[in-house]
């Protein structure tokens, strides 16, 4: 039974499960628009290695915070809330309706559960922190993690060392595991939820994440890849694609092994991700072998 309130269609799921078209075809049916929810959609010039909506696609629905940043800008899933809120206090204005869509878990629940307090890193654990990154990497500090917070660890991509030293600075500073505060923020939020998951088999998920690197390499990616490789050193572009071929300029790993690597920590980012949505009960799973994705859809959404 609808509550009245504006209704929030969250589309997500995997890398590589389809999110983009289902999203597409739901805003359609229902006359609104897309808020992207990817934490590297958001950056310019990078389209074909962060599987951006096409021209085409772009223009068949509005879809906002794609490609609004530079590179070497700052973003965060609090930012990405606020930016989010903005733009649907005037999309409610004209529609009861909006959809959000994306992989980025972090700024989905940002969005939809609010953003848990967590305390102030003091000076002195930001410091030793650092300095460990600094003499043994992001492998250091996950094996800091793995004694801080296994939980954590478990579900965290081991790409992305900021929030892996984050994640430890946190635990040290609190004293108990970052996971454990987490999730426990529940704002009040002026609009209903419905959260979407394309649930794909594992191998025919694999499978699929597979053609995509080779579409994506056939699209041009390596040449994009080229062009920001002077700003290789930026948080932006520390993620799994650019770093592999990355290294690949630079000589540190052949082709034939960079390519295939591309691929595997894809399908390792995607497990991580299905790991964090098995975690949320209130995620409705939608099998394509079961029918139309889109009428399965629009009938949970209209008798929620």
């Amino acid at each position: 039974m609808s509550s009245g309130r504006p209704l929030l269609i969250v589309v997500t799921g995997p890398t590589g499960s389809g999110k983009t078209d289902l999203a597409i075809d739901l805003a359609r049916h229902f006359g609104t628009e897309i808020i992207s929810a990817d934490s590297r959609q958001v950056f310019r010039h990078i389209p074909i290695g962060t599987a951006a909506p096409t021209a085409a696609q772009l223009a068949a629905v509005p879809h906002h915070l794609v490609g609004f940043l530079e590179l070497d800008q700052y973003y965060s899933a609090a930012r990405f809330a606020e930016d989010a809120e903005r733009i649907l206090s005037n999309l409610w204005q004209r529609t009861d309706k909006a959809i959000v869509c994306g992989g980025s878990m972090l700024y989905i629940d940002a969005l939809t559960k609010g953003l848990d307090e967590l305390p102030t890193v003091s000076d002195a654990v930001r410091s030793r922190v650092l300095a460990l990154y600094a003499e043994g990497g992001a492998e250091a500090v996950s094996a800091l993690l793995a004694e801080l917070d296994p939980l954590y660890l478990e579900r965290a991509d081991p790409a992305n060392h900021k929030r892996l030293i984050h994640a430890a600075e946190v635990s040290i500073e609190a004293g108990v595991p970052y996971s454990s505060l987490l999730g426990r923020a529940r704002s009040s939020r002026p609009f209903d939820v419905v959260t979407l998951m394309i649930d794909r088999p594992r191998q025919e998920l694999f499978s699929r994440i597979n053609a995509r690197v080779d579409a994506m390499m056939a699209a041009g990616w390596e040449e994009e890849a080229r062009r920001v490789y002077p700003l290789r050193h930026l948080n932006s572009l520390n993620t799994v694609g650019y770093k592999e071929l990355f290294a690949m300029f630079d000589g540190s790993m052949p082709r034939h092994i960079a390519i295939p690597r591309i691929a595997k920590n894809t399908r390792v980012y995607a497990k991580k991700q299905l790991t964090w949505l098995k975690r949320d009960p209130e995620v409705i799973r939608l099998d394509p072998a079961d029918g139309c994705l889109l009428d399965r859809a629009v009938k949970i959404i209209e008798h929620r």
